[in-house]
C-alpha cells in the first residue's frame, strides 16, 4: 500500500536575498518633523484656510500629520487640503501648468485622502493619507524637492 506521504517530493527552501524584502513603498518618505511645515484645511467657496495640523512626514504620494483635534478627523474620508512649502536648495515644491510657460509656486491645494487616524495623546492624533489629485509633474517636482531632505526612519 502507497501512502501520501510518500508521493510527495522533497521541498527545497532557498534562502532569499535582499531584495525580497526591499521597502513596498512607491515613494520615499521624508522627515519633517522637526520643522514647523503647517497643513490647512482648505474651503474653496471662500477660498480661505484655516490651519489642520503639523507635517510629521511627507513624500510624493502621502503625507502624515499631527492634529490637535484627534475627534475631528476619521479614516476613510477625504480632506480639502493647501500644502504649502518654502523654497529649498532654489527648488520649488509645485509647478503652476496653467499658463502658457510653466512657473514655480511654492503651494498646492488637493485632496487628502485619509487612510489611517491613530492617538497620541489626549487629544492629539497622527492622521496618514494619501495626496490623491497631484498631477505627475508636481509630484515629480515635489519628489526632486523632498531628496534634499532628511529621510525617515
Amino acid at each position: 500500500m502507497t501512502t501520501l506521504h510518500e508521493n510527495r517530493k522533497a521541498r527545497h527552501f532557498r534562502a532569499q536575498n535582499n531584495d525580497a524584502f526591499n521597502e513596498k513603498r512607491q515613494h520615499r518618505r521624508y522627515d519633517l518633523g522637526g520643522q514647523t511645515l503647517m497643513i490647512n484645511k482648505w474651503d474653496s467657496s471662500r477660498r480661505s484656510a484655516e490651519p489642520l495640523g503639523f507635517l510629521m512626514d511627507l513624500s510624493a504620494g502621502g503625507v502624515r500629520l499631527r492634529i490637535n483635534d484627534g475627534d475631528a478627523i476619521k479614516a476613510d474620508s477625504q480632506i480639502r487640503v493647501r500644502l504649502e512649502l518654502p523654497t529649498y536648495a532654489g527648488i520649488c515644491p509645485f509647478v503652476d501648468t496653467t499658463a502658457e510657460q510653466a512657473q514655480p509656486k511654492s503651494e498646492w491645494v488637493g485632496w487628502l485622502a485619509v487612510s489611517r487616524v491613530v492617538k497620541t495623546g489626549d487629544k492629539s492624533a497622527d492622521v496618514s493619507g494619501r495626496l490623491v489629485d497631484m498631477d505627475e509633474m508636481d509630484r515629480g517636482m515635489l519628489g526632486l524637492y523632498l531628496s534634499t531632505q532628511p529621510l525617515a526612519a
